[in-house]
């Protein structure tokens, strides 16, 4: 007998044993077990998740001799000859070869004749957006009222493709792609049951290349079965089968880049051109790397299991914001590659990059981080955090996130400097000498606590106690961490316990700093619009032309 591929020879034979499609499975289910299945049952989904098989299920549960039932029994002959693809009223067609209106007008015509052996006839067509538009609209009548001896399933790997009037006619299931936990357990239980020796990251790799279709990762089960030639499945072996052995030096060089070490960066690059890998997925697996690098940082709770062991020390000793930076650059240098001389040297390139443009900038007279060659160069002048980003092509690494890297650069005790600090802001122009605006400028305060501030009017200060008001409409910006900020700044400026109470709506006859301001603009503009009314040239200009003063383009001068 022929050897039976693994994915024919473990396709699911009952409900029970289709995995990850749970919110499919229990609806068929239902509608079986009370014979309520819809005449019209459209399956989309991306390849090898299950859309043939639960046809074949469904064409079993119709047709069982038990009746009909979500559990057909699997021993009847129709229930062998479905799971042998040689049942005469399941018609299995392919709408890639089958794509004209001919086509579907037999197939029209045929459905007209009772089932020759079951109890259904069942129309399985695939890829049915590939049919043509004559042939869907040849299709419509049927598909909406079909003979009450015939069952259509439709499946597709693209509905956007599909007519809305087909859509409207289907009962319309989304089969989800599966996780790759889910595919490595059940990779790892047809081994068991194969009595194949293997290990898990084995299987682990075996399913992330699968990418989310149960299908591909039998296939390339099959692959690494033969490629190791019946002596078990080792991570090393499918990694070189798969072309992944990339992945282990992708992670020495991202630890050399932690380390500041550019000779194990350049040695890392020379690992890889062993092995002539492919640049463009070398780079998309490095994005992956520090992407889920950043996950760990920011979200230990985050990790899961199929987190490679190697991830959680680079998480530790590498940087937040150098990860940050890099992925921006290892994004614009995937983007970038095709205009690259060369493939190595765009990925090259990108890796220097990184080495070379980090947030964490030495000081002015410092001795600079080594470069590629090892030599030791002057630091240049410190620039402005958002200059230092442009440099990088990293924008989104932003001065403020700036913490000790994790493998700090030495310095010679004599050029030793203190680190650089960000220049002070310029300090805020003061337009009123009201007191309440002039403390809150006093205050220091920032961000939405001092947007807080600057709506509420002053009420009064009585035994500790200040009280504001808050204007209604600007209510969301009350909360209780800003309140408490506030009043932390007032008791410090005041150099005594203070507490603060904001009343929404509260009765003043005071304005807010906001309001004060708003009030101020508005004077403005009314006075320049008047003063504009008021001169002698435009004046002249509408006694002899007629002419108008466009609304809103008048606009008072700064400092008027």
């Amino acid at each position: 007998m022929s050897y039976l591929a693994l994915a024919r020879k473990w396709r699911p034979r009952r409900f029970e044993d289709v995995r990850g499609q749970n919110h499919v499975v229990k609806a068929l289910q239902h509608a079986l077990e009370r014979d309520r299945l819809h005449p019209a049952i459209l399956l989309t989904g991306t390849r090898g998740v299950g859309k043939t098989t639960l046809a074949r299920i469904i064409a079993k549960g119709l047709n069982c001799e038990t009746g009909v039932t979500a559990q057909p029994c699997g021993v009847c002959s129709a229930c062998r000859e479905i799971n042998d693809g040689r049942f005469v009223d399941l018609l299995e067609i392919d709408a890639a070869s089958n794509t004209g209106v001919d086509d579907v007008r037999q197939l029209i015509d045929n459905a007209q004749y009772s089932p020759a052996r079951g109890r259904y006839k069942v129309y399985l067509v695939d890829e049915v957006h590939m049919l043509s538009k004559s042939a869907f609209n040849a299709l419509l009548k049927t598909l909406e009222e079909p003979p009450p001896h015939v069952k259509f399933i439709l499946a597709t790997t693209d509905p956007q493709k599909l007519p809305i009037t087909v859509l409207s006619r289907c009962l319309q299931f989304n089969l989800k792609r599966l996780p790759q936990n889910l595919i490595r357990d059940t990779l790892a239980d047809i081994l068991k049951e194969e009595a194949m020796e293997f290990e898990l990251a084995a299987v682990g790799e075996l399913a992330r290349a699968a990418d989310g279709s149960m299908r591909d990762g039998l296939s390339l089960l099959d692959q690494a079965i033969a490629f190791a030639g019946g002596l078990g499945l080792k991570r090393e072996g499918v990694e070189e089968m798969l072309g992944t052995v990339g992945r282990r030096t992708l992670f020495e060089i991202l630890g050399a880049l932690g380390r500041g070490d550019g000779q194990g960066l350049l040695d890392g690059i020379h690992k890889l051109d062993e092995s002539a890998p492919d640049h463009a997925a070398l780079l998309n697996d490095l994005a992956a790397a520090l992407q889920r690098i950043a996950v760990l940082q920011l979200l230990p709770k985050a990790g899961d299991e199929d987190d490679d062991p190697s991830l959680e020390p680079l998480a530790k000793a590498i940087a937040p914001e150098d990860v940050q930076v890099w992925y921006q650059i290892a994004v614009l240098g995937r983007r970038d590659l095709p205009w690259a001389p060369d493939p190595r040297l765009g990925f090259e390139m990108t890796l220097l990059r990184m080495l070379a443009f980090r947030p964490d900038t030495a000081a002015p007279g410092s001795a600079a981080p080594p470069a590629a060659g090892g030599k030791t160069q002057s630091a240049p002048p410190a620039a402005p955090a958002a200059g230092r980003a442009a440099a990088a092509a990293a924008p989104a690494a932003a001065e403020s996130m700036r913490t000790p890297a994790a493998a700090p650069i030495t310095l010679p005790p004599t050029a030793a400097a203190a680190p650089v600090r960000p220049a002070a802001a310029a300090p805020r122009a003061v337009v009123s000498d009201d007191p309440w605006t002039l403390r809150i400028e006093a205050l220091g305060l920032d961000g939405m606590t001092r947007q807080l501030a600057r709506h509420c009017a002053w009420m009064g200060e009585t035994e500790g106690t200040v009280r504001l008001a808050l204007e209604t409409r600007t209510k969301h910006l009350l909360t209780e961490e800003r309140r408490a900020a506030i009043q932390r700044a007032l008791s410090a400026q005041a150099g005594a316990e203070i507490s603060l109470s904001i009343e929404v709506g509260g009765e003043t006859t005071a304005l807010s700093p906001a309001a004060a301001e708003e009030k101020r603009l508005i004077e403005r503009q009314r006075a320049a619009e008047a003063s504009i009314e008021a001169d002698p040239e435009v004046r002249a200009f509408k006694e002899a032309f007629g002419a108008t003063v466009r609304p809103g383009s008048v606009q008072p001068v700064d400092g008027k």
